[in-house]
């Protein structure tokens, strides 16, 4: 399914900020989008104007959560010539986490392909220095049982021991794969992250936390220094761009639907696989 570029309403996370929110349904973050765009435009933001302009075309794809057979598709329907680069939160919610991690190993072998960082792979690598500590068991709390279970882990078990097997099943070559991942990654004009970018903080100067997990400002500032920021982590009905801002989020695990940007110079368009 093809989407062009289109004004679709805005999903905002400057209420939602580290509350687990973003991981809710579309009904949610619209809500707080029609607030967003009622209450949190500051009187003297610039608007944003900024074209396209990336050194070079590529595709970037949303939340990929453990839906291994939309990635599938998805992948199949992008030009295999043009990088791929991946928001984050390849793991949890889905069934299929396990075979995410092992198809995105697979693909990297075949094509020009950069996986970031999202806050769920930073819960499990949290969960699995400290299993039995607050940071370690919100990973528990907020879908990893579900990778948990696609590994063949029963999520019942003690933390330590939960640990234990996961370390044994995703091996050190995977976990530390896990934890090398990128925070950003930029081509010309546009930069990708996971979640948000602070906009009055250079790219180049955002803080890990900000990437993975947002800033209050991202979806009521725009930018003043002409960068996109292509983004995933909050769930919004459909893609959209503006404001330079681009959201790919669309809930696989819930929805059933996958999205994909492709960037050229002065234009984007949308992609989705579906299941059939």
């Amino acid at each position: 399914m093809l989407y062009h570029c289109t004004p679709p309403c805005e999903t905002p996370r400057n209420v939602c900020f580290r509350l687990h929110l973003c991981d809710g349904t579309g009904a949610i973050t619209a809500m707080f989008g029609a607030l967003s765009r009622l209450f949190g435009k500051t009187a003297d933001a610039a608007p944003f104007s900024a074209p396209l302009a990336p050194d070079a075309p590529f595709s970037v794809i949303g939340d990929v959560h453990g839906c291994a057979e939309l990635l599938d598709r998805l992948v199949g329907m992008l030009d295999p010539s043009e990088p791929l680069i991946f928001v984050g939160d390849y793991i949890d919610r889905g069934p299929e986490s396990a075979q995410v991690l092992s198809y995105l190993d697979q693909l990297s072998a075949t094509r020009p392909v950069v996986c970031l960082k999202g806050n769920h792979e930073q819960m499990c690598l949290d969960f699995l220095e400290a299993p039995e500590s607050p940071a370690g068991r919100r990973w528990l709390q907020h879908g990893g049982g579900a990778t948990l279970a696609s590994y063949g882990i029963d999520a019942e078990d003690e933390p330590n021991q939960i640990a234990s097997a996961l370390h044994a099943k995703m091996g050190a070559t995977r976990i530390a794969w896990l934890r090398d991942l990128a925070g950003f990654w930029l081509s010309g004009n546009v930069a990708v992250v996971h979640a948000a970018a602070d906009p009055e903080a250079p790219l180049t100067e955002q803080s890990a936390d900000t990437l993975i997990w947002g800033h209050p400002k991202f979806r009521s500032n725009p930018r003043k220094d002409g960068h996109w920021v292509v983004h995933g982590h909050t769930i919004v009905p459909k893609p959209y761009a503006e404001e330079g801002r681009i959201a790919l989020d669309t809930g696989a695990y819930l929805s059933g639907r996958l999205t994909a940007v492709t960037i050229h110079a002065g234009r984007h368009f949308f992609t989705q696989s579906e299941y059939p």
